[in-house]
């Protein structure tokens, strides 16, 4: 099995993601997990992208799909994957497409969560996070105990920049313009399942589970 999820930030794509991986015993394979991984073991393109890091800057697709390359052609991926956050641009498919047929792989089924644009700004902005834990709490969702305090360690909770309604709306814009164009580009292969992430994480699962005949 070898799957991509996509769709916009704070629709639940790695929680799914997980969900998935643990039921049929497949890794998930997120971007930000191998960009660390790579640093911290210090390999070869791990000391490159700490160099890219170091000098803010992004880490260039050829990188990226080196580093797609070691892991989905490693023992671990025997069983198949599933890729989330990657990949976010069209070249980025493009190059991962290059990259399965030098493997002689082939994608199974892309996944896209769609949800409404404001019911997304309402999930990310209600979000509240520990700043000595980093446990994570939805005030409508998942409130703690005691307003805001972590319910785990007694932290202070907060909100995080990137939670807050001007940033949640400039990452959409920025999903809009670089990511949402991966929905046309699978679905002209005949890839793409469009599933509605509306709902409690399980009805979500449920529904991926129903498509993709899990």
């Amino acid at each position: 099995m070898r799957l991509i999820l996509i769709g916009p930030p704070g629709v639940g794509k790695g929680t799914q993601a997980k969900k998935i991986a643990r039921k049929h015993d497949i890794p998930q394979i997120s971007t930000g997990d191998i960009l660390r991984d790579a640093v911290a073991n210090q390999t070869s393109l791990g000391k490159e992208v700490q160099g890219y890091l170091d000098r803010g800057e992004l880490v260039p697709d050829s990188l990226m799909l080196d580093l797609i390359e070691d892991t989905i052609t490693s023992d671990r991926c025997d069983n198949g994957f599933i890729l989330d956050g990657f990949p976010r641009t069209i070249p980025q498919a493009e190059g991962l497409d290059r990259l399965l047929r030098k493997y002689d792989m082939e994608l199974n089924d892309v996944v896209v969560l769609e949800v409404d644009e404001n019911i997304i700004i309402d999930r990310l902005s209600s979000r509240r996070s520990c700043t000595n834990c980093g446990h994570i709490y939805n005030l409508k969702t998942n409130p703690p105990e005691h307003s805001g305090i972590c319910d785990q360690c007694g932290g202070e909770l907060i909100q995080r920049d990137d939670d807050k309604p001007a940033t949640i709306k400039n990452r959409l814009e920025v999903y809009r313009e670089q990511t949402k164009p991966l929905v046309n580009y699978y679905d002209q292969q005949g890839l793409l399942i469009r599933v509605d992430g509306t709902g409690s994480i399980r009805d979500v699962y449920e529904r991926i589970r129903d498509v993709l005949d899990l």
